[in-house]
């Protein structure tokens, strides 16, 4: 089952959906563009190790992180 992880600086929280459900897939897509709205980076794991950012929905991706911007200074 997909799952989309959201870190932040309380954690990280885990969001499951089926992808053969048209309305969670819908509402999976809602919290990726509504993240990464809000500046938020996406990035799927490709392989062991490796992951890649992403700037659209990928609804095929078994897992999405999604982790704030860093700021610096």
């Amino acid at each position: 089952m997909p799952i989309q992880l959201v870190m932040d600086r309380n954690g990280d929280s885990r969001y499951f959906f089926n992808s053969d459900d048209a309305e969670e897939l819908a509402q999976a897509e809602r919290r990726f563009y509504e993240l990464t709205g809000l500046g938020f980076t996406a990035a799927v794991r490709t392989g062991p190790d490796q992951v890649s950012k992403v700037r659209s929905f990928a609804p095929s991706a078994e897992e999405t992180l999604f982790f704030p911007r860093l700021v610096g200074g």
